[in-house]
C-alpha cells in the first residue's frame, strides 16, 4: 500500500481520541510538542485489516522538549496538566520531556542514551524505523525521518540510529502478535529508507 503523509494523518485522525488530543494539547503550548508513535502509525495497519483506527493502541504518547528545567518535578507538572485535560477520554496518555530521557533511560532499559537536542531527536530513536513518526501539535506538520514506504508495506526494520537488536526484536514481535502479516527484517540488513518531513 502506497502511504502518503496526508493518508497517514487522515487515518490517525479517524480515531476520535487522536482528534481530541490534538485539539486539547495544542492549548498547552508544549515546547516542540508532538503526538507520536503508535496512536499514529497503528491506524495505517488497522486500516489494512478493516479495523477501527484506534484498535490495539495501548497508550497515547506525547513528546515535548524543555531543557530549561530537567527536574522530575517540572516534567510531572506537565504530566498532571495533560492528565487533567484528558481524563474524560478514558485512555492512557504518556508524556515525556525529551530533554531529560538520558537521565533515566539506563536505569529502565539497561543501556546509555544520548542527551537529545530536540523532540525530533527523540522521534528519530524509536526502535523500529518505520514507527518513527510524529505529528506536531502546533501546525500539524508530520515528521517521519525514515520515510513512509516501509510503514505502508508493514516492514519492521531495526532503526539504524538506535541499534538495539534484542529490544528491537521484542518490540517487533509485540507488533506481529497484533498484526501477524507484518514483516520483520533481521537486524543488520542495509537500510534503504529516506526522510519525509511535511510542513
Amino acid at each position: 500500500m502506497r502511504l502518503t503523509a496526508e493518508g497517514l494523518v487522515a487515518g490517525a485522525m479517524a480515531n476520535p481520541v487522536n482528534t481530541a488530543l490534538f485539539e486539547r494539547l495544542a492549548r498547552l503550548a508544549l515546547p516542540q510538542g508532538f503526538l507520536v508513535a503508535g496512536c499514529l502509525f497503528q491506524a495505517v495497519w488497522n486500516r489494512r485489516d478493516g479495523r477501527a483506527s484506534g484498535w490495539g493502541v495501548k497508550d497515547y504518547d506525547v513528546f515535548y522538549f524543555d531543557g530549561r528545567d530537567l527536574s522530575w518535578e517540572a516534567e510531572d507538572a506537565v504530566i498532571r496538566a495533560v492528565r487533567a485535560l484528558t481524563a474524560d477520554l478514558g485512555v492512557e496518555v504518556e508524556v515525556r520531556n525529551q530533554a531529560r530521557v538520558h537521565l533515566w533511560y539506563r536505569q529502565r532499559f539497561g543501556m546509555d542514551y544520548p542527551q537529545l537536542a530536540s523532540t525530533r531527536d527523540g522521534i528519530d530513536r524509536y526502535l523500529v524505523a518505520c514507527t518513527c513518526v510524529g505529528l506536531e501539535l502546533a501546525g500539524g506538520a508530520l515528521y517521519a525521518p525514515h520515510g513512509l514506504e516501509e510503514l505502508g508495506a508493514g516492514v519492521l526494520r531495526m532503526n539504524p540510529w538506535h541499534p538495539a537488536p534484542a529490544l528491537f526484536l521484542r518490540k517487533a514481535e509485540s507488533y506481529r502478535a497484533r498484526w501477524p502479516w507484518l514483516t520483520v527484517v533481521p537486524p543488520g540488513l542495509a537500510d534503504g529508507t529516506g526522510p519525509v518531513v511535511t510542513a
